[in-house]
């Protein structure tokens, strides 16, 4: 396999490895990342072959989901395809379908543009794990505007050829897979993708495990490409949804205190209510809670907020929420650091991430999802967003296809 080139789009068809079970729904999982200890648990517990356990296997058994990779594999409870393909993905549901491409992503290449920092924890346990177990467990999440051949194949496969897998995942989410093997197909869409670029929607830890793997290794080979999903987001764009942050050991009426010397602070006695002011507010605005009795933050003082925020970064990135919250809010008014220590993430839900806080005796930031546009134009420029700003949907199932570097 060639070294990834640096400019140009590169997914490379490979020999996938998929479950040989026709019923996949007990056997897959969300993206590692999402997974809570508690629900880790239950999708082992629900199946002896479900994905989780070659994804989290446990703080530093890495060579436990290596030895059960490679059980599976000699049993044949997983099984490597027959030809190289990328394969076309749908997910779909009431309101909503989403189709790509999963292949292996050139690494390296400057046709990848991250929007997000990366902390070293989950490199280093991403890192290692792909180490020891010689594979890209899960794809990351890839977005492109292409509406070209590319494209067009997608539509048409999944228009018109059988699927590979067709299972529902919950009662409302449908996943399909088809593959394409052609030569004159996978040519047109090499040619095609070759003039974009694509922006990381999820995966920066991946992707920057992929990079790390890849420096590990001067000859050419499978560490040159990462698993990967990548999405039209001109035929489909994409659903933002916001992340949230909890501050464990501030109490609500501390955190609401301090901010009223440099915010506008609304009280709420219900939430939902603070919720429906928040929409409505001009940005920067959070709500700040820890159950029914909420403040809704709007109209920093443009003194103290222009003093805080980095001169040497974009107007652009310097009105994005997070960044206000991570350069202002956390560390001014409040004196916290955003790291994992001190401050946890909770993914869409204002009710868990209300809860978490109570239970913490401390304050949960309920945010507003960030503007899609602002996150490709950040990107763009070459900057990235703070940690955990974006939270891409619908995010791919992981188990649907594997990439072991023995096969692809």
């Amino acid at each position: 396999m060639e070294r990834s080139e640096r400019a140009g789009l590169v997914l490379r068809p490979f020999r996938g490895v998929r479950y040989t079970a026709d019923d996949l729904s007990a056997l897959t999982s969300p993206p590692y990342d999402l997974i809570s200890p508690a629900e880790a648990r239950r999708l082992a517990d629900a199946h002896p072959n479900n994905v989780v356990r070659l994804i989290l296997p446990g703080a530093g058994h890495y060579t436990e989901a290596r030895d059960t990779l490679a059980a599976w594999l000699n049993e044949g409870i997983l099984a490597a395809d027959d030809q190289p393909a990328l394969y076309v993905y749908e997910q779909s549901g009431p309101a909503f379908v989403q189709r790509g491409l999963i292949g292996a992503v050139g690494v390296g290449s400057d046709a990848v543009l991250p929007h997000e920092n990366v902390m070293p924890g989950p490199v280093a346990d991403r890192l290692a794990l792909m180490r020891t177990t010689e594979a890209n467990l899960e794809p990351i999440f890839l977005l492109y505007a292409g509406d070209g051949p590319a494209t067009a194949l997608v539509e048409e496969t999944a228009s018109t050829k059988p699927p590979l897998v067709d299972v529902h995942l919950s009662e409302n989410t449908r996943h399909r897979l088809w593959a394409i093997t052609d030569p004159a197909a996978l040519d047109k869409i090499a040619t095609d993708l070759a003039d974009h670029r694509a922006m990381i929607a999820d995966g920066h830890h991946r992707y920057a495990t992929y990079r790390e793997l890849q420096s590990e290794h001067d000859e050419p080979g499978p560490w040159d490409g990462g698993l990967a999903y990548l999405v039209d987001s001109t035929a489909y764009p994409p659903d933002l949804k916001a992340i949230h942050r909890v501050i464990p050991g501030l109490p609500l009426t501390e955190a609401a205190a301090r901010a009223k010397g440099a915010w506008q602070v609304q009280d709420y006695p219900d939430l939902d209510d603070a919720l429906t002011a928040l929409a409505a507010a001009d940005a920067p605005a959070y709500v700040i809670t820890a159950g029914q009795t909420s403040h809704l933050l709007t109209n920093p003082d443009p003194l103290q907020l222009n003093l805080a925020m980095p001169k040497d970064r974009s107007p652009r990135w310097r009105s994005l929420t997070t960044a206000v919250l991570n350069e202002f809010l956390l560390p001014k008014v409040w004196g916290i650091e955003d790291d994992e220590e001190h401050v946890q993430i909770v993914h869409h839900d204002h009710t868990a991430a209300a809860r978490q806080a109570a239970q913490s005796n401390g304050t949960a930031v309920l945010m507003r999802p960030l503007d899609a546009a602002d996150v490709f134009a950040v990107a763009e420029e070459g900057e990235r967003v703070p940690r955990k700003s974006t939270s891409f949907s619908p995010k791919p199932a992981t188990g649907l296809v594997l990439r072991t570097f023995a096969t692809g």
